[in-house]
């Protein structure tokens, strides 16, 4: 893992080590994996008490600055997952008629998430109840289990 900005802090989770990654007072990305030598800021620590908080139950949004690098369309997208409440889900095909799109390019949008979890594209599933995809992790097994934290029913 090369770190993209020059903060960046490691944290144990249930679903392994994640980094999270800050550039210019916002978080930029969120990687699994471990970075040895952290570089850590006060808003990588805020960030690093909302993981902990989200991960023990405690905690249902995110209230962090974050500025995630995509076209305008992938932007929009993300702000739409931001939208979709704990515990709740959204189809590929509900958040593209919502942007005027087709299901396809917003299962492209979110596979490219760079902060998964603080933007939750686990919560964007297939129509009929399919899980779809997820590029974080261990794939659809960490879906799951994200789904399954926030006591979705499809987990």
């Amino acid at each position: 893992m090369t770190p993209p900005s020059p903060f960046y802090v490691s944290l144990a989770s249930p679903l392994g080590f994640l980094t999270v990654f800050e550039d210019a007072d916002a978080v930029v990305a969120l990687e699994w994996g471990r970075v040895d030598e952290a570089r850590p800021s006060k808003l990588l620590g805020d960030a690093k008490r909302q993981l902990d908080a989200y991960f023990d139950g405690r905690l249902k949004r995110f209230e962090l600055p974050l500025a995630p690098a995509g076209s305008r369309f992938q932007r929009a997208v993300w702000d739409r997952m931001r939208a979709i409440p704990y515990g709740e889900a959204r189809t590929y095909g509900e958040l593209a008629k919502s942007l005027g799109s087709v299901a396809r390019v917003v299962g492209g949008a979110c596979g490219r998430n760079p902060i998964p979890i603080i933007i939750p594209c686990h919560r964007v599933v297939g129509g009929g109840g399919r899980l779809g995809g997820y590029s974080g992790g261990d794939g659809l097994a960490t879906k799951r289990a994200l789904l399954a934290l926030e006591g979705h029913l499809l987990a």
